[in-house]
């Protein structure tokens, strides 16, 4: 078990590697808090209610409980605080303990992260695929938004993130659409970006320019009038 020096200093590293709590990241943060603590053995007071008040005749068991739970509380505690940024932090009440002090944060903050929600599933259903930058940063953007809305608590199916890309895609796609929805066995989203890229160089030699359409064959015809 860790003494009472070193334990501050311990905490203090755990903290730094867990994302501050800015306001719009709540549900990330919840998790890495809570998976922290329990990797610590300071989840306690976040898991159980504070046990009743030692007595004359409290048992050995109920006095370590009580006392692993106080110690669990402080540490947590101040383990909340280090992780909020501090302009949130003084807008929060004072903690009476740490499960009560980490609803009060829910309460604050899960309005907001249903608004970023929103506003992520509408920015994964409507982005498109426009060439300013490569098939792959593309793919890349729309997984992360996916992976955003997992860290709020919405999963997006593989299928529905898959169906999603070739949605965001223009019409010169359109035969590699196609395609696919004619195979039976469909696509995993690392299967589907390794073929989009295959795509995008396959266009790209043909003269295909996202936006313009711009065909070589047909550039070189007219310049030959």
């Amino acid at each position: 078990m860790m003494n009472g020096v070193s334990l501050p200093t311990h905490l203090n590293s755990h903290a730094s590697s867990v994302p501050i709590l800015t306001g719009t990241n709540f549900s990330e943060w919840k998790e890495q808090v809570e998976f922290t603590l329990g990797v610590l053995d300071l989840d306690l007071a976040l898991l159980k209610d504070k046990p009743d008040p030692l007595t004359d005749k409290s048992t050995p068991e109920e006095k370590t409980l009580f006392n692993a739970w106080e110690r669990s509380d402080r540490l947590s505690i101040m383990f909340l605080r280090m992780t909020i940024a501090s302009n949130i932090k003084t807008s929060l009440p004072k903690p009476e303990n740490a499960k009560d002090y980490m609803k009060a944060i829910e309460e604050r903050f899960k309005t907001a992260d249903k608004s970023l929600a929103g506003k992520l599933m509408a920015d994964l259903t409507t982005i498109k695929f426009d060439g300013t930058r490569s098939m792959h940063e593309h793919v890349i953007e729309m997984t992360n938004l996916a992976a955003k809305l997992r860290n709020l608590g919405m999963t997006v199916d593989e299928s529905f993130l898959v169906q999603f890309i070739l949605n965001s895609l223009p019409p010169q796609y359109g035969p590699f659409q196609i395609h696919y929805n004619t195979i039976k066995d469909k696509w995993a989203v690392n299967e589907l970006a390794n073929k989009l890229v295959q795509e995008e160089a396959r266009l790209t030699q043909q003269g295909i320019k996202m936006g313009t359409l711009l065909i070589v064959e047909h550039s070189t015809m007219r310049n030959t009038q």
